[in-house]
């Protein structure tokens, strides 16, 4: 079990792993933008479950229907490149236009199977059975995302996996926010003042929140409302008077 999960992971050498994370940078770019994070990520396992399971049954079909000299499962293969050709397939599976493999210019599409063959060419040590295993796994992967017409359930479980670890990072974030704001006394321009957050007033002439340590509001410079609903004190007699975007000036001169 776990050289079937983790012998994707380890690579030979470091020419190995720059060449394989070189070429997962440029298709998971493409795969990600156009499919997001979350589907991106449970395509992701989903091929690793198939092409690693594609190999080993290609491999036991050596053994028993052509009577393959020494087991070909018990001789070791790593890298990512079966993965690799599996996104590769999905990358292509809809394009029309035509592409360069190494000097050979192929539709795009069949792209993953000129490069099986001069790979397998030019570098007789790669993993045939390995990447052909990632091709057929990204075949299967086409074919039952197209007949099924239902939410991914891969996709819902890593999406609530996700907001589950993101959950203490926002309440983190959104108690500091809320400190900061009650200590500097910075705020937002909004409504009337039953919205105004806890821990803040909200100033009737220009409806910015404010800290409730402070008296006067921050950005017309009028006096907080007394409980009985009237101003205590009026240090600019103009503020109500002033436009929204002479608002938004004062508060650009005044915090920067």
């Amino acid at each position: 079990m776990k050289r079937f999960f983790l012998s994707v992971f380890y690579h030979v050498d470091e020419s190995h792993l720059v060449y394989n994370m070189m070429s997962l940078l440029w298709k998971g770019i493409q795969l990600e933008t156009s499919m997001g994070s979350t589907e991106f990520a449970s395509m992701v396992v989903a091929l690793l479950g198939l092409s690693q399971g594609i190999t080993l049954l290609l491999a036991k079909s050596l053994l028993v229907f052509f009577d393959y000299g020494r087991p070909y499962y018990s001789e070791y293969a790593v890298g990512f490149s079966g993965l690799l050709f599996a996104m590769k397939v999905v990358l292509n599976s809809h394009s029309e236009n035509f592409t360069n493999v190494h000097g050979l210019i192929v539709p795009a599409r069949y792209a993953a199977w000129a490069e099986l063959i001069l790979i397998q060419m030019f570098v007789p040590r790669v993993s045939f059975l390995g990447h052909l295993g990632g091709i057929l796994a990204g075949i299967l992967y086409l074919k039952l995302k197209g007949s099924y017409s239902g939410p991914n359930p891969l996709t819902t479980i890593i999406r609530e996996l996700t907001g589950l670890l993101r959950w203490p990072v926002r309440f983190i974030r959104s108690t500091f926010r809320l400190r900061r704001r009650r200590i500097l006394g910075r705020g937002t321009v909004g409504g009337g003042e039953r919205r105004s957050l806890s821990g803040t007033w909200r100033c009737q002439a220009c409806t910015y929140d404010n800290s409730d340590w402070l008296s006067n509001c921050e950005m017309c410079g009028t006096s907080r409302r007394s409980e009985s609903g009237g101003f205590l004190r009026q240090v600019s007699p103009r503020s109500r008077d002033l436009s929204l975007e002479e608002l938004r000036r004062r508060r650009v001169e005044r915090f920067g």
